[in-house]
């Protein structure tokens, strides 16, 4: 007989996360570190693309079972979707910029719920679906259920209105039960739906998981292309987002000993070493591109430094202290704060070429301090899956 105050065995969960690739990016990271953290806490895990990648991100727990849904291929088979999709093309999207996604969605939506229906006659009924990224969401915005929980990245509003905007949005987020990855972006929800006319059915903070074990692990591997000499790092993609470009004139500002290496492959990398040369400092500037192991770079780097102009959570910057690696950001709005918050806030700057040149000189000066462990204890995958469980 089981004895009164005996705590009962957690239920097994079947999950299924949603991200339209596995491609090398951040937010696709999180969405494989995410199936893997279900697992790990011994939920039955399943991955969910729509899009197939060239170079795909490895899973690190072996029972998290991967599927693809060729959605646009399914849709051309429909001749209903092959209808939409030119019609789209060539007359609703070059009149409305953008929407493309509105009129192919709608049919992407009710192929989803077919896939659904025979994936749950194999497998069982799924008791938690996650969508991850406004890309995906748009693949399939007329799914909808209790069961499904949209998980927005980044920053979603960034002041626009009028009837353009509030369609994209009612479509996206109207009665959906939306997650922010910050308290930053779940207010800048809560400004959009008061401009754009929706209403999400519920919104809850959930941060990134953080898996430390596998980050440190995959740490240590060798890496060839390691500059010898020291040097700082910044792990992103070369866009104007994450304005490398303000980084560069910091860095030749401060002029530090150490070198300077961007890890990370886009369309800003012609324009940033034109910069770099311009600066007088391409000697000292490394563009090691795109990076399939990104902590090695992180890990033997002095410094980690962002300079974002916005980040929905900046996953870069605990898994640059997950490295033992000190950060440094450039104060932005998103969710920065929640990384960087008491003994950590001295790690923040302002916003301008001379605060984060000053910046760079005064962290690197003295010793790599240590990094307290109880820093990545909100971003830990077992607090992480328990909040999604309880959502």
């Amino acid at each position: 007989m089981t004895a009164f105050n005996e705590p009962q065995p957690r239920k097994r969960l079947r999950t299924l996360v949603v991200v339209k690739s596995t491609k090398m990016g951040g937010m696709e990271r999180v969405a494989v570190n995410l199936a893997d953290a279900f697992a790990d806490e011994g939920h039955e895990s399943h991955l969910l693309t729509f899009v197939s990648a060239k170079r795909s991100l490895h899973q690190e727990n072996e029972s998290v079972q991967r599927h693809r849904l060729p959605l646009q291929r399914w849709q051309r088979l429909t001749v209903i979707g092959v209808f939409v999709e030119m019609l789209s093309r060539w007359f609703l999207n070059p009149v409305i910029r953008r929407s493309h996604f509105v009129w192919t969605g709608w049919l992407g939506g009710w192929l989803f719920r077919v896939w659904l229906t025979r994936f749950e006659r194999r497998y069982g009924p799924v008791d938690l679906i996650v969508f991850r990224g406004v890309g995906t969401f748009e693949r399939i915005w007329t799914f909808n259920d209790p069961r499904a929980r949209f998980v927005l990245e980044n920053l979603m509003y960034r002041g626009e209105s009028g009837w353009k905007g509030k369609l994209f949005a009612w479509v996206l987020f109207h009665r959906k039960r939306l997650v922010a990855v910050s308290q930053g972006v779940a207010d800048n929800i809560r400004d959009a739906s008061q401009v754009l006319d929706f209403t999400p059915a519920s919104l809850s903070v959930i941060p990134n998981p953080c898996p430390i074990d596998s980050i440190r692990q995959a740490m240590r591997e060798v890496e060839s292309q390691l500059p010898v000499e020291p040097y700082i790092v910044n792990v992103a993609r070369l866009v104007p987002a994450k304005d490398q470009a303000l980084l560069l004139r910091a860095y030749a500002k401060a002029q530090p000993r150490e070198r300077l290496v961007l890890v990370g492959g886009g369309q800003e990398r012609p324009r940033l070493e034109a910069l770099a040369e311009e600066l007088g400092i391409s000697e000292r500037v490394i563009f090691a591109g795109q990076q399939a192991n990104p902590y090695p770079w992180m890990h033997h780097a002095r410094l980690f430094v962002l300079s974002s102009r916005f980040e929905g959570m900046g996953i870069v910057l605990f898994e640059a202290l997950a490295c033992g690696t000190p950060v440094l950001s450039v104060d932005c709005p998103g969710g920065i704060r929640e990384i960087l918050k008491g003994p950590l806030e001295t790690s923040v700057v302002e916003r301008d070429v001379d605060s984060l040149a000053t910046g760079i000189s005064t962290a690197l000066a003295g010793e790599k301090p240590a990094i307290d462990e109880a820093w990545l204890n909100d971003f830990l995958p077992s607090v992480v899956v328990e909040k999604f469980v309880r959502s």
